[in-house]
């Protein structure tokens, strides 16, 4: 699979397009996904809250084709929206895309390095990948982007 043409969705969206659930704006959107990047590469750091006895069966949803449902809350982010970070929506895009190379680029340099993602525990180059698929999918379905 390959995830960046995967993730070329995101130029898809438009800065007023509506979710067809949930109450991200398109900007909200991007700067969520932005921000999942920054955890892939340990820049941001948030401890792993699913117990570990349930690790397991985690990791095998990651692993499957079941999709993340829709109007989750994750105990991670919360039901209220952050404020935005960026002043415009095409500052968060590019942002996005900055974050994105610096992602890969930082796995393609540390392929053996596993950092942290709180519902899933520690994640190796091809589990990050897997997850930021099923994560972006979500997303991207949730503003109509892969229609």
């Amino acid at each position: 699979m390959d995830l960046r043409a995967f993730a070329e969705n995101i130029n898809k969206l438009q800065s007023d397009t509506k979710p067809n659930w949930g109450k991200m704006t398109a900007q909200h959107m991007v700067e969520h996904l932005t921000s999942t990047f920054r955890l892939a590469t340990g820049e941001i750091k948030i401890p792993v809250y699913t117990p570990e006895n349930q690790l397991a069966e985690m990791r095998k949803f990651l692993m499957s084709n079941r999709p993340i449902p829709r109007e989750i809350v994750s105990p991670a982010v919360g039901s209220n929206l952050p404020e935005l970070k960026n002043a415009s929506f095409d500052e968060a895009v590019s942002e996005f895309w900055n974050e994105f190379n610096t992602f890969v680029s930082y796995y393609e340099d540390n392929p053996d390095v596993k950092n942290v993602n709180p519902a899933f525990g520690e994640l190796t180059w091809t589990e990050w990948k897997q997850f930021m698929k099923k994560h972006m999918t979500h997303h991207f379905e949730q503003f109509g982007l892969l229609s």
